[in-house]
């Protein structure tokens, strides 16, 4: 199991300067780096303060100019929001300027505030068919002359400028939690982007479920690559578990004011929506928070990254922002390259000999 670092640049109050925002996310993106993770993903989100990632090819192509090795990853391009032709011009190009570490990922979108305001209003939940007419459009871009003519967009005779740089193109990921996303993606050869969210640890083994049943129901498709995303915090004492689990239920309560709709949002601030308005609020559970994110000493850690790498996981995600001060994620990142990658990179050698042994 390969490692991966979802990084966002957020605030959570106006007080907070942008540019030390923009300093301290250069900072751990070098981290991330020197460190040896595989890839290094930016979502995309508009309007608000606490993702601030309006174009996520500008944060990659930044990115790019700083890092030396790290795949860059979008995770994700948000369906709706775009037209083909723009999308695979833009991704091509941010190909070229990282130097063919592009990781293409795409999804349906997740918060209807955003959609009331990037794309006339339509219910979140289309968003799954504008992916579905959009990525196969930008791909045939990708490969020559194409026109379109389909429900969502129609285009006369034209082609991506530039082509990727990476041929045929960037390996294509797409976000997905329910079962026709993921049987969708899987037959069309695309590796599978996921998260639990903040469900308890099963969720992990059900979604593991999903992909290999689509796997399966494709066996002439060769399997593609699985990665999970979790919030992820280590730290040295048992005892400094507090912190984080605190973080994660404040950045939880503004996630839901977008993710059910229920909130305000002020110049750009979600406010944290009551506890009591939050529909799972067993997942708000401060003992839950910490059993069922990846929280814990470098030990604990390890062993509840386990359960995803039993799950059939290829590569797992560390959520580092969650409004955890900088100090923090930094010391997280820290432990969790020097006392928990080594323990991975030991059994991936191991499973290689024996693999090795096996053939012979």
């Amino acid at each position: 199991m390969k490692f991966s670092v979802a990084l966002n640049m957020e605030r959570f109050s106006p007080a907070r300067d942008m540019r030390e925002v923009v300093d301290e996310t250069l900072e751990i993106v070098r981290m991330v780096d020197a460190a040896g993770f595989e890839t290094l993903w930016s979502a995309e989100h508009h309007t608000i303060e606490f993702t601030i990632a309006p174009n996520p090819f500008q944060l990659l192509t930044w990115w790019g100019s700083h890092t030396e090795q790290i795949r860059l990853g979008t995770a994700t391009i948000v369906a709706p929001y775009w037209t083909p032709i723009r999308l695979a011009g833009e991704a091509a190009l941010c190909d070229h300027l990282t130097e063919g570490r592009l990781e293409f990922g795409i999804a349906r979108g997740a918060y209807q505030y955003e959609f009331d305001r990037m794309a006339g209003g339509i219910p979140q939940q289309e968003g799954v068919a504008y992916m579905k007419e959009l990525l196969p459009a930008v791909q045939k871009l990708w490969a020559g002359d194409y026109a379109h003519e389909g429900k969502y967009y129609n285009f006369p005779l034209a082609t991506s400028v530039p082509k990727p740089l990476q041929q045929p193109n960037p390996p294509i990921w797409v976000a997905a939690r329910d079962p026709g996303t993921f049987d969708w993606a899987v037959r069309n050869g695309h590796n599978i982007l996921s998260t639990p969210l903040s469900r308890p640890v099963a969720e992990v083994g059900i979604l593991g479920d999903k992909f290999k049943k689509a796997v399966a129901d494709h066996p002439n498709v060769p399997r593609p690559r699985f990665m999970m995303l979790r919030r992820t915090c280590v730290y040295e004492r048992p005892q400094d578990w507090e912190l984080p689990v605190r973080c994660s239920i404040d950045y939880g309560r503004s996630f839901e004011n977008l993710f059910q709709n229920i909130g305000t949002v002020k110049n750009g601030f979600p406010e944290a929506v009551p506890y009591e308005a939050v529909a799972n609020r067993t997942e708000y559970d401060p003992q839950a928070i910490r059993d069922n994110l990846v929280f814990g000493t470098p030990d604990e850690v390890i062993e509840k990254l386990m359960v995803y790498e039993a799950a059939g996981v290829d590569q797992f995600c560390l959520g580092l922002a969650f409004n955890l001060p900088f100090e923090v994620q930094k010391k997280s990142l820290s432990l969790f390259v020097k006392e928990v990658m080594p323990v991975f990179a030991a059994r991936e050698r191991d499973a290689a000999k024996e693999k090795s042994r096996a053939i012979a």
